[in-house]
């Protein structure tokens, strides 16, 4: 699934892996569904799902029903004070999404007929990959791509609903239990996920709930200590992107050429 250069960028947080490298794995880079369950009985409202597979299923159903949802992703280390944070709200039709670590900030949104970038200097450079004399021409406006180039579609996919698919593993490996707390039962799914040329071996847990069968927090750690908490609420809301102002941008070929 293509996705923007700064998903796939390092930062500072870690000398092998940059935070938002692992955000991507998670969101963006988890393998679809498939292959055998695995064993294990749970129960919801009366109705058996029997496996990982069956509530896997099930809860991809309910997310492809849904026409938006709110995602915060907070990613820390403890081997640094530095912290990364992206807000998403994401529909059928585009969303928005700002990214911020440190001082460093980006902010993107993306409708049916452009998308847009904008950010300080140094989200610029260091999260979205311009060089500093191109973010120096951006300055304080929104840098625009219009439907059909291939910078639309990465930006426009990363604050689609769909892509929210890409939270749930393969039900092979992946275990199941149901927890009840606080009036409310959900499901935990947990499973590791291999390494890879850009990211480590990950420790991943799902929880869903059991009511709307949707998707309510997802963690990610290594062994280094690096840790992404992902939250998805407010499924089916409204999504109001604000189109910048057309004095207020630049066509991307006069920022990148």
């Amino acid at each position: 699934m293509p996705f923007p250069i700064w998903r796939s960028r390092r930062t500072s947080l870690v000398p092998m892996l940059g935070l938002t490298a692992l955000v991507a794995s998670i969101l963006l880079g988890a393998p679809s569904r498939s292959g055998a369950d695995t064993a294990g009985s749970v129960r919801m409202s009366g109705t058996v799902l029997k496996t990982a597979g069956s509530v896997l299923k099930t809860a991809g159903s309910a997310v492809a029903a849904q026409s938006s949802a709110h995602v915060v992703f907070a990613a820390v280390s403890h081997s640094s004070s530095l912290r990364e944070k992206i807000v998403a709200d994401v529909s059928t039709k585009g969303g928005t999404e700002t990214l911020t670590e440190g001082a460093e900030v980006l902010d993107v949104r993306a409708t049916q007929t452009g998308a847009y970038i904008h950010g300080s200097s140094s989200g610029l450079t260091s999260l979205f990959g311009l060089t500093a004399a191109q973010a120096k021409t951006l300055g304080t406006k929104w840098e625009f791509w219009k439907p059909g180039t291939k910078q639309y579609a990465n930006l426009k996919s990363d604050v689609t609903a769909k892509s929210l698919q890409s939270l749930f593993p393969k039900a092979k490996g992946t275990k199941v239990r149901t927890e009840t707390g606080g009036g409310t039962s959900r499901y935990v799914l947990k499973w590791t996920s291999a390494a890879t040329s850009t990211t480590p071996k990950l420790s991943n847990t799902l929880t869903i709930s059991t009511d709307a069968n949707l998707p309510v927090t997802e963690t990610s750690t290594d062994a280094a200590g690096v840790k992404v908490t992902t939250t998805i609420s407010k499924w089916g809301e409204p999504v109001v992107v604000h189109i910048p102002p057309l004095a207020s941008t630049i066509a991307s070929s006069k920022v990148t050429g």
